[in-house]
């Protein structure tokens, strides 16, 4: 699971230098999703403009925390995304394609709508792909800052172990599940350079 990890951030790494060494003023955002962050989960972001009415947006999450009585929802995301600008990159309507990748373990959440029934008992440890479409809005605030809000729906593979308790090591079951449905859920605040 480490070495996945590292081989990822370091692939992430090696494509925002790519793109960032190319970046003009005025062409690249920093963001951060405040729905991420009301959960306690560190994001950030980034979009570079690749041409008049598209952009590449690169995002990425992690919550590392643990709480008590072996409850956590401990996960790291990548969600690089490609979008198109119906008038001009960074203002107004956009739809867009994503990826997404992670890793998981959670244990004793309660997830909204139903998702995940089995993490209230149980621990699942896994990986997860998948891809989407996206639709979202940004409204200019100010010379430096705006404000975006994206939905995507999509699909995602998840491959999991599911474990009888949080701590034990006891595997009960190796498995997969196909989820479709909302795959991105975003207001962010974004500072352009």
């Amino acid at each position: 699971m480490a070495n996945k990890q590292y081989l990822l951030s370091a692939l992430c790494m090696a494509l925002a230098m790519v793109i960032f060494s190319r970046a003009d003023a005025q062409e690249v955002g920093i963001k951060t999703n405040l729905l991420y962050d009301a959960t306690t989960t560190i994001n950030l972001g980034a979009e570079v403009g690749l041409a008049r009415q598209w952009t590449l947006d690169i995002s990425g999450s992690l919550n590392p925390w643990k709480f008590k009585n072996d409850k956590k929802f401990r996960i790291w995301m990548a969600q690089p995304e490609v979008r198109y600008w119906f008038c001009e990159r960074f203002n107004g309507h956009f739809i867009g394609g994503h990826l997404l990748g992670g890793q998981f373990d959670a244990s004793k959440v309660k997830l909204p709508f139903g998702l995940a029934k089995s993490l209230r008992d149980y621990r699942d440890q896994g990986w997860y792909v998948g891809a989407g479409v996206v639709y979202g809005y940004q409204w200019v605030l100010g010379t430096h800052w705006n404000f975006e809000a994206a939905i995507g729906v999509g699909y995602a593979y998840i491959d999991y172990d599911k474990y009888k308790c949080g701590k034990c090591g006891t595997k009960l079951e190796s498995s997969h599940s196909n989820y479709f449905g909302v795959t991105k859920a975003a207001l962010s605040l974004i500072y352009l350079f």
